[in-house]
C-alpha cells in the first residue's frame, strides 16, 4: 500500500469506477521544458530538481454514476500522458498533455477542458506474465506500443509516493483553470521491467524525446475510485484543503 489516503472526502461523486492493470512509465525532464507547456497559474512540480512526465495505460472498469447498480457498467481502455504541477497556493495536482480513450463516453469531459482523444487501444496479457498495451489515435497518429513484466511488490519509497499520489487533475477551458478531485484506496505497487516501448505521444505534446531509462511501476489497480465534479480554481489558489508535505 504505497500512497497515503486522499486528502479530501467526496460526499457526492460524479462517477465511480475501477482503474485496473495500470502501468506507470515516468521520465525526468528539465523543468523549463515542462513549464513552457503549462498554462498560466500552474508551475511544474519538481522532485530532486527534475520535472516528471508519466505515461500511464490502464483499464477503466465498472464506470457508473454513484448509487445502486443499474444496468450494465462501462469498461474501456485509457492511456494518459501527464505531468506533476502545483497551483498558485502550492496545492499538488496533475496536468494532462493528452488522454487517449477507446470509448466516446469520456469525450464529454472535453466540456471541462480534459484533452480526450478517441483511439483504438488494446491490452493483452500473456502466460509468461508480460502485458502489452497498444494504441493509436483516430487518424493514425500519435501511437504507442509498450510491453512490461511486473515484478516484486514494492516497499514504498519517497519517490514512489511522489509519482503516484495525486488527488486532483487540473484542466483549462474558456481561459480558466478547473480542478477535478479524485479519491481511491492506496495504490498497491510493484516494480516492473520494460520489454519494449515505442511512443509518439511525447512528441505530439511538444516534448523532446525522453532521455534515459524510465522509472516503472505496475499496479493491479484500485477498485473504489470516486471522481468529483469539476469546479473553477480561484486565481489565488484552489482552496482545496491542506497540502501534503
Amino acid at each position: 500500500m504505497v500512497s497515503p489516503p486522499a486528502e479530501h472526502h467526496l460526499a457526492f461523486p460524479l462517477l465511480e469506477a475501477q482503474w485496473l492493470c495500470q502501468t506507470f512509465v515516468h521520465w525526468p525532464y528539465e523543468p523549463a521544458v515542462v513549464q513552457a507547456l503549462l498554462p498560466p497559474g500552474l508551475s511544474a512540480d519538481l522532485y530532486h530538481d527534475a520535472a516528471w512526465v508519466s505515461f500511464t495505460p490502464f483499464l477503466m472498469s465498472r464506470v457508473r454514476p454513484p448509487g445502486p447498480p443499474a444496468g450494465r457498467r462501462a469498461a474501456f481502455l485509457e492511456t494518459n500522458l501527464r505531468t506533476y504541477v502545483r497551483l498558485e497556493d502550492g496545492t499538488e495536482a496533475l496536468w494532462f498533455f493528452s488522454l487517449e480513450v477507446s470509448s466516446a463516453l469520456m469525450l464529454t469531459a472535453r466540456l471541462a477542458g480534459a484533452p480526450y482523444h478517441l483511439g483504438d487501444l488494446s491490452l493483452r496479457t500473456r502466460g509468461d506474465g508480460s502485458i502489452t498495451y497498444t494504441g493509436v489515435r483516430r487518424g493514425g497518429s500519435p501511437s504507442y506500443h509498450l510491453t512490461v513484466r511486473p515484478g516484486r511488490a514494492l516497499v514504498p519509497g519517497e519517490r514512489d509516493i511522489w509519482l503516484t499520489s495525486r488527488w486532483r487533475a487540473v484542466t483549462r477551458r474558456a481561459g480558466r483553470l478547473w480542478q477535478t478531485p479524485v479519491t481511491h484506496e492506496p495504490w498497491p505497487l510493484s516494480a516492473a521491467r520494460e520489454d519494449g516501448l515505442q511512443e509518439s505521444l511525447t512528441r505530439a505534446a511538444g516534448l523532446p524525446p525522453p532521455d534515459g531509462a524510465p522509472v516503472l511501476h505496475f499496479s493491479p489497480g484500485v477498485r473504489r475510485v470516486r471522481l468529483g465534479a469539476p469546479r473553477p480554481v480561484s486565481r489565488r489558489g484552489s482552496g482545496a484543503g491542506p497540502q501534503r508535505p
